[in-house]
């Protein structure tokens, strides 16, 4: 079961503003700072896992490929060599997610170059199959829970271009969806469950702000962020009020001393006193204000009327005519059936891939139908009707484009003509209601007939409205409309001083709060990173202590404080990159495994590199405890990590990926290198055309091999047990010939000889076990014996390697 998510930020923000002190208008406005939580979409059974990644035509992979994985918690490794196309599985199932791959981030062009496989040029296709938690039934039928059956998210290309794609999600029977509807690309954001090689040196390497914005969007403080960003830009804002006004007060006090008009100098004097006399000015301008004022006022914005141009109405009426014509002649064309055909075609073509040994129609039962030719053609006629389509389209936003420029033409009715009854204000109410029209025809016969009457009404009353003007414009006027703008700025600053006061107080409590949720929240974060980090460094000199935040808005930055041997020194200065990486992975995991998460799995591929023994047998360690909860998919081409896994008897299933000639991906199991042992020989003891002879000298040898391989990782955890590095103890199996000596490290004494090896363990075992070893290495180093059933001699072995390895 899944920890319970914390509670919201939010919530505990508001509890504690109640006993906060402060006064009740300003507790209102810090809460109405604090931003409503984002609702997720619901509906979700439980946490996503990953039942299977697949690839075609992508990076390291030419036909189809794919990965098969266990829906739910547990350790996969996907081994293999480089260029194998193992890590082609975790690029697919990244890019499939999040439209990008990490390792291309900040490069130039030339890295992106290759994601086409060289083999194989049908067109690439990737996509991975989720599976809710309680829906893992394996029928892929969708009624094992309530998540309404696996998701698979699928992105396939249709040009050259990295960005020529389309990514569809769909459950079993359902229909295709966008992707951003199911899968929330924020959360793929702060819980990125993949980490590639190249991310694993950047997550130290790169900008550590990142790193922190990271941290500190898992722990929830971006909520607190935001609430200190809005309270800055707010109090920015009610400042620039207050020191707008005291300007104009001086600018206005200055055009007053230059008028000879005694009213001139009484608005002076009550606008130039330590504290200005609004309500004397406001006597004084009270008849200007209710009359002429406001006439004034009015008769000014008539004059500066600009109607519509009539050459750009025209273009753009024109344009949008031509348009309009374009897309009908689209609509009612062929193009529209292009997507269908297109669709239909690449099934057929698909379905021609898959079934490359027969050109028979699986619908009407032709006989040689869908041969080459077919498929020639077939291809000439997608591409044909993907230009068809893209013609469509490009009407279809071409008719968009000018219908929005039209529309653009259209200004609104301004708010002095609200509430007018006049012909002119009917005539712009007529002229702003042209947006309203969808018909784009109706639409360029509406605007072009009102835009000539608002034309020359706009004309009209602005000629007017100048005449009038220059009647009325006096000494006075002017005065008076700057001292109504004056009063007006300084009331406005008058409500913004106590608010300014407010959002100071609440910005102190805020930062206060911040650092003790920062505190809070981000100890178990650290607490986890550092059991992490003594897993994987755990006979470093280099100790992990305290991880916090810190920094100014412009200089974030993480501080890991390290000591070696117990002398404080900075982290990044004194560790190998070996310790990077394991730092890089104690900082990834509590983020990728936070209780919030809606991703059950994790993707990491290579984390083996620059390790260290040590550090590889931690990094198995840390796996497990981590495989316990969630899915852990690792992909390796070190032998270490798997050599560690099993010295260690961590659970666990292990893949070989491999790549054959043309790109061709095989993926195999080898959880135990026992049973692949004996999987061969019992393949080669069931080969009925072997002769007798070469069975009887090679199946002894096959079968000795399973028995070392038994006998291997018992010894290996015998001598670290005693106390020998991982190099002492591979240099020391490495001096081991004999299968008895190999017997001898795991159990008994390394100076027994061969005969009292022997003899312990018929002891152990029974005499049966010490006839089938004499009888192994009879094979492999003397003339054959006589033959002997081969099966029998397989199940002898396997016999006595399962005994020995569960000893």
């Amino acid at each position: 079961m899944r920890d319970q998510p914390h509670p919201s930020l939010r919530d505990l923000v508001l509890g504690r503003l109640a006993a906060s002190g402060l006064t009740p208008a300003t507790r209102e406005l810090v809460a109405g700072l604090l931003p409503e939580v984002r609702t997720r979409s619901g509906g979700r059974a439980g946490p996503l896992y990953l039942r299977s990644i697949s690839a075609a035509g992508w990076r390291g992979i030419g036909p189809a490929a794919t990965l098969d994985l266990e829906p739910g918690p547990g350790l996969t490794v996907i081994a293999g060599r480089n260029g194998s196309g193992k890590s082609s599985f975790a690029e697919a199932a990244e890019m499939v997610l999040t439209g990008d791959n990490f390792r291309w981030q900040d490069r130039t062009q030339i890295w992106k170059q290759g994601w086409r496989n060289l083999h194989d040029h049908t067109a690439p296709q990737v996509s991975v199959q989720l599976c809710p938690d309680g829906d893992r039934d394996r029928d892929g039928d969708g009624d094992g829970g309530g998540g309404g059956g696996p998701l698979t998210v699928r992105r396939s290309w249709h040009g050259n271009g990295l960005e020529d794609s389309r990514t569809v999600a769909h459950r079993p029977g359902g229909p295709e969806q966008d992707p951003r509807d199911v899968i929330d690309a924020e959360d793929l954001t702060t819980y990125r469950p993949f980490l590639s090689y190249s991310e694993l040196g950047a997550m130290i390497t790169g900008r550590m702000s990142a790193l922190h914005d990271a941290v500190a969007q898992i722990l929830g403080l971006d909520l607190l962020a935001a609430a200190d960003t809005e309270a800055r830009a707010r109090a920015k804002k009610l400042n620039d009020t207050v020191t707008g006004a005291g300007d104009l007060v001086r600018a206005v006090i200055a055009e007053l001393s230059e008028s000879d008009d005694p009213r001139a100098a009484e608005a002076a004097a009550a606008l130039g006193g330590r504290q200005p006399d609004l309500d004397r000015l406001r006597a004084l301008l009270k008849g200007q204000i209710a009359t002429d004022g406001a006439e004034l006022a009015r008769l000014r914005r008539l004059a500066s009327l600009e109607g519509p141009d009539p050459r750009e109405v025209a273009g753009a009426v024109t344009r949008l005519r031509e348009a309009a014509a374009v897309a009908e002649d689209a609509r009612f064309g062929t193009a529209e059936d292009a997507r269908q055909l297109i669709e239909l075609l690449e099934r057929a073509l698909d379905h021609r891939r898959r079934h490359p040994g027969s050109a028979d129609c699986p619908v009407c039962g032709g006989e040689s139908r869908l041969d080459e030719g077919w498929s020639a053609r077939a291809r000439d006629q997608v591409e044909r009707l993907r230009r068809e389509a893209a013609e469509a389209q490009s009407a279809r936003t071409g008719l968009a484009a000018a219908v929005r420029a039209v529309r653009d033409l259209v200004q609104p009715v301004p708010g002095w003509l609200q509430g007018d009854a006049s012909p002119f204000a009917s005539l712009w109410h007529d002229w702003a209601g042209c947006r309203d029209v969808t018909d784009p025809r109706a639409l360029a016969d509406r605007i072009e007939r009102v835009a000539a009457a608002m034309a020359d009404a706009c004309r009209q009353l602005s000629e007017e409205a100048a005449d009038r003007i220059a009647e009325q414009d006096g000494r006075w006027q002017p005065l008076a409309l700057r001292l109504t703008e004056c009063l007006r700025e300084v009331e406005r600053a008058e409500a913004a001083r106590p608010l300014v006061r407010q959002i100071k107080d609440g910005r102190a409590w805020l930062r206060k709060v911040t650092d003790e949720l920062r505190e809070e929240r981000l100890r178990p974060f650290a607490d986890q990173s550092q059991t992490i980090w003594k897993l994987l460094c755990e006979r470093s000199s280099v100790s992990l202590g305290s991880i916090s935040l810190a920094g100014t808005a412009n200089q974030r930055k993480v501080v890991l404080d390290a000591s070696v041997d117990t002398i404080d020194a900075p982290a990044f200065g004194v560790m190998s990159q070996g310790e990077l990486h394991s730092l890089a992975l104690s900082l990834f995991l509590p983020r990728a495994t936070h209780p919030d998460s809606p991703y059950g799995f994790l993707v990491i591929d290579d984390p083996v590199q620059s390790m260290d023994p040590e550090k590889v047998e931690g990094l198995a360690r840390v796996l497990q405890l981590h495989s316990r909860n969630r899915q852990v998919v690792v992909f390796t081409h070190d032998t270490r990590l798997q050599q560690a896994i099993r010295q260690l008897r961590v659970p666990a299933t292990i893949m070989q990926v491999s790549r054959q000639t043309d790109s061709v991906v095989r993926v195999t199991r080898t959880d135990d290198p026992v049973s692949l042992a004996l999987g061969e020989a019992r393949a080669v003891a069931s080969d009925r055309n072997l002769p007798p002879d070469v069975a009887d000298r090679v199946l002894p040898q096959m079968c000795r091999g399973a028995l070392e391989a038994a006998y291997l990782e018992p010894a290996r955890r015998r001598l670290r047990a005693d106390g020998l590095s991982h190099d002492e103890v591979e240099a020391r199996i490495g001096r081991t010939y004999k299968l008895t000596e190999l017997a001898a490290l795991a159990f008994y004494d390394s100076a027994m000889a061969p005969a009292e090896v022997l003899a312990a363990v018929a002891q152990d075992h029974g005499p049966w076990a010490r006839a089938l070893i004499e009888r192994c290495n009879a094979g492999a180093h003397q003339a054959p014996a006589p033959s002997r059933a081969p099966l029998d001699l397989v199940r002898e072995t396997e016999r006595l390697a399962r005994a020995v390895q569960h000893r």
